[in-house]
């Protein structure tokens, strides 16, 4: 592809020569003169002048800067649709394997994939266009829309419910049990049955080996263009709004609420039985006990106002010697 033409795709404004071909993007430490690369971050712009790139995704010009230049209102957003342009991951051909065992009361839509040995049980539903790679597992009932992806040894339990074009990636389970028991008088534990559903909506993605749990009663549920990253636990009874993004290592207690637009970053937990407000975010490996406000910034284990546990933290390295100089300070004043 010209760099002109992907200029015009793009939306975005050329700087320089249009004419070099373009075939592929990367890093700026990486690229050659047949890919173009970006800038989103402007901590970054001193490597700019280093690239080898034959082109580059800029918010604004750099007029000293010798290639040509794509300036673009998000150049982050436009090197991921760049990418999407130059890479489709390959899919596999339509039709079901013979190695697969496909229920024959379940409903297969038109133009499905399904791979070796994936199941598909009894009055499954999966929409049009969805791929199953091998050895995934939809149980007993799960109704799943259309463009729905799941990769190796992914899992939607029975009854569960999936929007359209959702993707899975591997070993992600959906609906599996909430971790759910009563004490005894004897102090062992019976189960408690976990007889309500996970709900996926539409545009949701949750990334490898991350699990989020059927309720007790009701509803687990993820809402319209949510992403989980891998590693994660959504428990039971959960609610989690849309567009939110939950990084790597996070942790949700039961019947935990996310509003809108939340962010939580990586090793987040939340205890459960609260809520998190529409756009609120959550610094990395903070513990959440609490309510957080509405587009709040917090930090912390107790989480608080992130400026006030800057501040804080600050402090508490300063601890060891404050202390010894109180120390001091009663020495000398007991002498006196």
């Amino acid at each position: 592809m010209v760099l002109s033409e992907l200029a015009d795709r793009l939306g975005c404004v050329l700087i320089g020569e249009g004419a070099s071909e373009i075939s592929g993007v990367a890093g700026m430490e990486h690229a050659d003169s047949s890919q173009i690369t970006f800038l989103a971050n402007p901590k970054y712009a001193h490597k700019v002048k280093d690239t080898k790139a034959g082109a580059i995704l800029l918010a604004e010009p750099m007029p000293a800067l010798l290639i040509p230049q794509l300036i673009s209102s998000n150049p982050y957003l436009d090197f991921a649709r760049a990418l999407a342009l130059f890479y489709q991951p390959p899919r596999p051909k339509p039709g079901i394997h013979p190695m697969a065992s496909v229920a024959h009361s379940a409903r297969i839509g038109g133009n499905a994939s399904i791979g070796p040995f994936a199941v598909v049980g009894e009055n499954a539903v999966l929409g049009e266009n969805a791929v199953l790679h091998p050895h995934v597992v939809i149980y007993e009932g799960a109704h799943i829309g259309d463009d729905f992806l799941a990769h190796s040894h992914a899992v939607v339990r029975e009854f569960c419910r999936i929007g359209h074009r959702v993707t899975l990636q591997n070993g992600v389970v959906v609906g599996g049990d909430g971790f759910g028991f009563a004490k005894r008088a004897d102090g062992t534990h019976e189960k408690i049955v976990q007889s309500g559903v996970t709900v996926l909506e539409d545009d949701v993605e949750i990334q490898s080996l991350t699990s989020v749990d059927r309720a007790t009663v009701g509803e687990t549920r993820v809402r319209r263009g949510a992403k989980i990253d891998s590693l994660v636990q959504v428990g039971h009874a959960c609610v989690v709004g849309e567009d939110d993004i939950l990084c790597a290592q996070t942790g949700l207690a039961g019947s935990t609420i996310l509003g809108k637009g939340v962010l939580l970053a990586g090793q987040v937990g939340v205890s459960g039985h609260l809520t998190i407000h529409d756009g609120a975010v959550v610094y990395a490996q903070s513990g959440v006990g609490h309510d957080v406000p509405a587009r709040a910034t917090v930090s912390g284990s107790p989480a608080f106002d992130a400026r006030e546990w800057l501040r804080a933290i600050t402090a508490f390295q300063k601890l060891p010697d404050l202390w010894r100089r109180v120390r001091q300070l009663e020495k000398h004043l007991s002498r006196d």
